[in-house]
């Protein structure tokens, strides 16, 4: 793989104890209605929507450390 691969990131964000699904999806993608938003952001950060079903769907699903994603995965050359 070359380096100009490497160079291009995947757009995140570190969400604020404050954040719920529905803030994070009206700032991140501001253009879909609210409920196809937050089924993106879910569908693009199961490491964190899938921790939060597990634990009862708490209604801030979010800790510090998480990385959310913003955008789809990329594609691969």
């Amino acid at each position: 793989m070359d380096v100009e691969e490497l160079s291009r990131v995947r757009a995140s964000v570190v969400p604020s104890m404050e954040d719920t699904w529905a803030g994070l999806a009206a700032r991140a993608l501001p253009g879909p209605p609210e409920a196809e938003a937050v089924a993106q952001l879910q569908s693009w950060n199961l490491h964190v929507f899938m921790r939060a079903a597990r634990a009862g769907g708490a209604a801030n699903p979010f800790l510090p450390s998480d990385v959310v994603f913003i955008e789809p995965p990329l594609a691969s050359a």
